[in-house]
């Protein structure tokens, strides 16, 4: 346990651990990959992935349970949604049992940097691939650079969960046909501008429609949005063009398995927010962001409250995170235990 982080101050930034892992795809194939100290990487300056945006990237979490083994949750699912990305911007994929058993390398040599049990931080692991090599012309690279580095993360909520504004935005996340359903680097680009414009505004971020009418919430500034309604049935939106959150799946499952709740995945119009008492804002990081009210077109519609989250989202919330952290038992196949 590496003695000199307070576990308790962490927040959302980057820390440099001991170990990063680098694979790279030369000739067709995909090299073994080595566990590496140095956490800077040398490409062309004519790299697809600096003038193109030819990369794409994910997010999952190690947790340190009760009994100090290290587990990580459902690294599967992000290594399909990262061949996914890799398919839509004609990148190779990675095998996933090779994702999954080079994620573990990564945590097992930085075993130092995972956070005690009970402490609310967690160990984050970012996996990415890049396209590189002289390649000026518009047009897939020929060689790419698959790696992984982690950091220690505090909790998101550190006084406790509490609910949050948002405020509907002209501005869209992705076009119909786009590349909102996966996780490249250039949806994230063009969120910068909407989501300082909605904190000048006094609000944490702002919520994206769909962009061929406007009318139905897509997303929550980078997470996917999900409401209860007055007879508790959970719903969450269906789109092409939104990334398909892993919490967002996870919840769908507790909410119908765990807390016998119907669930419906279709449109959610703006103008029908009230048909929600509760609702929130999902995704790695925070697992859950409870939302405390909408602002859309100078109207505000206050869902449980501004203040108090409400008791559905506490216990969806409580559920996951007790899985995560091994204090819930989990579904067949959501937890990867890394031996150390």
């Amino acid at each position: 346990m590496n003695k000199e982080i307070d576990w308790k101050e962490l927040g959302f930034s980057y820390i440099k651990a001991d170990y990063s892992f680098v694979a790279y795809y030369k000739d067709g194939k995909w090299d073994d990959g080595n566990l590496v100290t140095d956490d800077k990487i040398t490409i062309s300056q004519a790299s697809p992935c600096l003038h193109y945006g030819q990369q794409c990237f994910e997010g999952l979490k190690a947790y340190r349970h009760k009994n100090g083994e290290i587990c990580m949750f459902r690294p599967d699912e992000n290594s399909k949604r990262m061949n996914i990305s890799c398919e839509r911007i004609l990148m190779p994929t990675i095998p996933e049992e090779f994702f999954i058993e080079s994620c573990k390398r990564v945590v097992k040599a930085n075993e130092r940097f995972v956070p005690p049990y009970g402490s609310g931080a967690t160990l984050y692991i970012r996996p990415y691939i890049i396209g590189v090599g002289d390649n000026i012309g518009v047009s897939p690279a020929k060689e790419y650079i698959f790696g992984i580095f982690v950091m220690p993360v505090g909790p998101y909520f550190k006084g406790g969960m509490s609910p949050v504004n948002f405020i509907t935005t002209e501005y869209d996340r992705a076009a119909p046909m786009g590349t909102g359903s996966v996780k490249v680097g250039g949806n994230y680009a063009g969120s910068l501008m909407p989501h300082e414009e909605a904190v000048k505004k006094g609000y944490a971020d702002c919520i994206y429609l769909d962009p061929a009418t406007h009318t139905k919430i897509e997303e929550v500034g980078a997470a996917n949005f999900f409401g209860i309604t007055k007879d508790n049935v959970f719903v969450t939106p269906k789109s092409p063009s939104i990334l398909q959150s892993i919490t967002r799946k996870s919840l769908v499952y507790i909410a119908e398995n765990y807390m016998g709740m119907k669930v419906e995945q279709r449109d959610v119009p703006i103008d029908s927010i009230d048909e929600f008492i509760e609702a929130g804002a999902c995704g790695t990081a925070a697992v859950i962001s409870p939302i405390g009210a909408v602002s859309h077109k100078g109207k505000k519609h206050v869902f449980y409250s501004e203040t108090e989250v409400g008791e559905v989202t506490k216990k969806l919330y409580n559920t996951l995170t007790g899985i995560q952290t091994g204090d819930v038992e989990a579904p067949e196949g959501w937890i990867e235990k890394v031996n150390l």
